[in-house]
């Protein structure tokens, strides 16, 4: 790839375990068949991008379980939110949930997670990446968005190009305050808005749900995230497949819930007790294989009215 004099990069020397390029998403294409995407901790993503004051749905990248390094070819400006992966810029570590400068040479790293799981690398500016479909969201099931267009991960030698900075001589690093950093390493209490199909499932079925602990499993991913606990008995019926909402909890046969997220499939014909609140699934999305969920009536205007708040604040 050829840079243009006004642009700059950093390449990816280690990618690990999966690194992908996300904007916000991609929206109005679910009657192709093709899912949303972006980042399934949109709290950070969003919060690395505006310590940035960069406009809206910028493309960031999404690092899940660390062990990625990246080479900086260029001065740079860039903030880092979500999971601590322990990051360090040339070995010295590099706080969380703020901003900070790097310089043409140095090595930027990311660790084992030590709280969390995915943390998000925003730029000023954002990255320059071709969008398709309206946005540059990775998505590798459907083999759409990333870097090459075609919704590869980030591979070994890869370049994130950015438009130059001109880096202030006097910088002052900008944080989130400890008010709004989440301890990822707490129990999760998910709160439900019931669905049409809730009256499918009996009284004994739902205080089951609602009153039992459950793990996240390993089989967990961008897709969904499957939980292992108390089996719900689940409607042994038939139903015609439909449209699913993000954060639909389906309950298949076995009675283990399944909560969907941006990659999930566009329909399907699973019972479902209701939806994860949109403002609890990053909490979910930052949740290891083994860490406690729990599933609490949530109260649909109140927690409608909390989402609006925060993408006020974001200017979503």
């Amino acid at each position: 790839m050829v840079k243009s004099v006004n642009k700059a990069s950093l390449t990816i020397v280690k990618p690990g375990p999966l690194s992908i390029i996300q904007d916000f998403g991609r929206f109005g294409v679910s009657h192709l068949g093709l899912t949303q995407g972006g980042p399934v901790d949109d709290y950070s993503y969003s919060w690395a991008n505006h310590l940035l004051a960069n406009p809206i749905n910028q493309a960031a990248l999404e690092i899940t379980l660390g062990q990625c390094t990246l080479q900086v070819n260029d001065d740079c400006e860039m903030a880092i939110c979500g999971g601590d992966l322990q990051a360090t810029l040339d070995g010295k570590p590099l706080p969380n949930w703020s901003t900070f400068q790097a310089f043409k040479g140095q090595m930027l790293s990311f660790g084992l997670p030590k709280n969390g799981l995915r943390a998000y690398l925003a730029i000023k500016g954002g990255f320059d990446v071709p969008g398709v479909l309206n946005s540059i969201a990775t998505i590798t099931r459907e083999k759409i968005g990333g870097l090459t267009q075609d919704g590869e991960p980030c591979q070994v030698g890869d370049q994130l190009i950015f438009t130059k900075q001109a880096l202030p001589k006097h910088f002052k690093p900008i944080s989130v305050t400890f008010r709004y950093t989440p301890d990822y390493n707490l129990p999760v209490n998910l709160r439900v808005i019931e669905s049409y199909q809730s009256e499918l499932f009996a009284e004994s079925a739902k205080e089951t749900f609602y009153n039992s602990p459950y793990i996240v499993d390993q089989n967990s991913n961008r897709m969904g995230y499957r939980l292992s606990g108390e089996s719900v008995h689940s409607p042994d019926i038939s139903l015609l497949s439909e449209g699913i909402a993000l954060g639909a909890i389906q309950v298949p046969q076995d009675g283990q819930p399944i909560v969907l997220l941006n990659d999930r499939q566009t329909i399907g014909g699973y019972p479902k007790i209701g939806c994860v609140a949109r403002i609890d699934l990053p909490r979910l999305a930052q949740a290891k294989p083994g860490h406690k969920i729990s599933f609490s009536k949530g109260d649909r205007l109140g927690l409608q009215d909390v989402w609006c708040q925060w993408a006020r604040f974001f200017g979503y």
